[in-house]
Formats: C-alpha cells, sequence, structure tokens
C-alpha cells in the first residue's frame, strides 16, 4: 500500500510518499509546498491545492494520512492551520483518497516509540528507517505520518502485516547500528 502522508500548514505543507515492500519500509518521494508568503490566504490555499493535486498525480497513493487537528497557540493560527488541513483533506478526497487523521502523540509514538518525541527526534528517526534525508522538517513529520499511518492501517489489523513494519523498523535500526539480527542492541 502506497500512503500518502501531509503535514499541513499555510506556510508550508510537507508531503511524503511511503510504501511497504513485505518488511522493509519504502520511501518513494517528499517534499514541501511553499505558497507565497506574501500572497493571500485563498491564493497560498490555491497553491496548497493545486501542489497536493500534482503530488498525488504524480505518485498515485492509494490512501493518504493527515495530522490530526490540535490546539494551536492562538485562534489565528488554529483557523489557517484547519484551512490549510481543510484543502489537503479535501484535494485527497476529490481524488478518491481515503483519508486517514492521526493524532500526533501517535505518529511521534510510531516513529520514535515515545509520544513526547521533539521534531529533531522524528525527523532523525525517518532518516534511518528511509534511509533518506527528507527536503526540510515538514517534509520529514509528512513521512513520519505517512509511516504511521503504515503503522495503524489495514494491514496492521493482520498481526503478520503489523509485525511486518515492526521488523521494518528494527531491520533499519540494525542496519544503521552495524547489526545483523534486526533487533536494537543485537540481543536476543
Amino acid at each position: 500500500m502506497r500512503i500518502l502522508g501531509i503535514d499541513p500548514g499555510i506556510r508550508n505543507t510537507g508531503w511524503g510518499v511511503v510504501t511497504l515492500d513485505g518488511t522493509r519500509l519504502v520511501h518513494l518521494a517528499n517534499g514541501v509546498i511553499q505558497p507565497d508568503p506574501k500572497a493571500a490566504d485563498a491564493a497560498r490555499l490555491s497553491t496548497i491545492a493545486q501542489g497536493l493535486s500534482q503530488v498525488i498525480e504524480t505518485h498515485r497513493p492509494d490512501a493518504a494520512a493527515i495530522e490530526e487537528i490540535f490546539v494551536a497557540r492562538s485562534a489565528s493560527s488554529a483557523l489557517k492551520l484547519g484551512m490549510a488541513r481543510g484543502v489537503a483533506m479535501m484535494q485527497c478526497a476529490h481524488a478518491g483518497l481515503d483519508v486517514a487523521e492521526i493524532a500526533a502523540r501517535q505518529v511521534k509514538k510510531s516513529v520514535v516509540g515515545t509520544g513526547r518525541a521533539d521534531k529533531a527526534q522524528v525527523t532523525a528517526m525517518v532518516t534511518r528507517l528511509l534511509s533518506v534525508k527528507a527536503v526540510n522538517a515538514d517534509a520529514a513529520d509528512a513521512l513520519a505520518i505517512a509511516i504511521a499511518a503504515l503503522h495503524r492501517g489495514p494491514q496492521a489489523q493482520d498481526p503478520g502485516a503489523a509485525g511486518g513494519l515492526s521488523q521494518a523498523i528494527e531491520a533499519a535500526l540494525a542496519r544503521e547500528a552495524g547489526g545483523g539480527t534486526g533487533r536494537r542492541g543485537g540481543g536476543p
């Protein structure tokens, strides 16, 4: 299953496409849509919509995942985040994609192992798991969202498939550590 992860924002909308090949996570693409910061909100949203439409057309994901809305620092920030999120969800729906909504804490827990991980930890783990450096932190977050969606997606109902993703994470850590057992620390 090919998943498009989306980290929406009116300034930067990160995106990443990931698939699971057996027990291996595979990076397909990532990037960021950056509307003109001086443009009106409507023009920025249009840029996000057009950018996501191109990503969907180019990479043909089977489904999409987006971070659940969270309480922002201000009402204005929450409103702008909600607008970007709505445009992203609309573009996915227009393309016929199911959209999973995943809480930020669940994304962090799926990728790093703790719901309290910071952005640097998420970015570092995405780099380890996919053996690729994301375009920026927003793209890394989008890749993390895609990984979390694969972790909890329909195949997560199949114990073998969910175990497959866990094995993929363990294998990526082992590769980085130079071990061959696929377990952290190389122990039993």
